[in-house]
């Protein structure tokens, strides 16, 4: 089906969290690249979190989806010739809901077992 002729909007704002995995680098390690990756983070704007295994941003639908293109574009401009990417979006309506309000309502469910 073609794209042509739809005029559906994308989601105001969303939540993705996402891996990059530079593939056939030099050595193992990806910390210089992931490092690259959470400057251009930080210049985005977008509120994010970095964690063990991938990043988690929020922002507008196209600005979040244009920052990960920006991601894979930056990686290779350094050198990185094939980047596979693992990403986990959602989106609601019902109510506003940030990646904090998220990890909060855990905790609150978490800090209620010590009560």
């Amino acid at each position: 089906m073609s794209s042509q002729g739809i005029s559906l909007a994308t989601p105001p704002k969303c939540t993705a969290d996402f891996c990059l995995i530079p593939l056939g680098t030099p050595t193992a390690s990806v910390s210089a690249q992931i490092a690259e990756v959470q400057r251009l983070l930080k210049k985005s704007g977008l509120k994010y979190s970095m964690h063990s295994a991938g990043t988690t941003v929020e922002g507008s639908w196209d600005d979040v989806m244009r920052l990960i293109g920006q991601a894979h574009s930056l990686l290779h401009e350094k050198g990185v010739v094939r980047i596979q990417s693992d990403i986990r979006v959602g989106s609601r309506t019902d109510k506003p809901q940030t990646m904090q309000d998220k990890v909060t309502a855990v905790e609150k469910l978490l800090a209620a077992d010590n009560e």
